[in-house]
């Protein structure tokens, strides 16, 4: 019996014939980050606003593939737990545009620091807040 010798190019394309189907690669699609669209401040206890109570809690966020958050939890402490909580009740509300990893939204933890200032000058309602105050109510 004879063998019958294949032309090389001939060869080659067997070759990559039975990698599968040839064509241009799917193209890469870049990255996005977690973006805000809508973080409304938080309530702020008008109590603690007027008497000059403030600070920055910290919080973890997960936000989720449908860009609300899905997780919330203190990372570092205003200093006072009303503001603490205050600032976690709001974040859960909060939504965002999702990052996305190839083109598909997927969930991300971020932090997030949400602070609370004393309005100044105050208020005229913390005048009326003080005088009950002083006078036992």
């Amino acid at each position: 019996m004879k063998a019958h010798l294949l032309p090389g190019s001939l060869v080659t394309a067997l070759l990559l014939s039975a990698c599968g189907p040839s064509g241009p690669a799917a193209p890469v699609v870049a990255p996005t980050e977690v973006a805000a669209v809508q973080t409304p401040p938080p309530d702020y206890p008008v109590e603690l606003a007027c008497s000059g109570v403030g600070g920055q809690s910290v919080l973890k966020v997960v936000v989720g593939p449908q860009g609300t958050p899905t997780e919330v939890a203190l990372l570092t402490s205003s200093g006072n737990s009303q503001l603490d909580d205050a600032a976690i009740q709001r974040v859960h509300e909060w939504k965002f545009k999702a990052a996305t990893r190839n083109g598909q939204a997927v969930p991300t933890t971020i932090q997030v620091p949400v602070s609370f200032n004393p309005p100044q000058p105050k208020p005229d309602s913390c005048f009326a807040i003080e005088e009950r105050m002083r006078r036992g109510g």
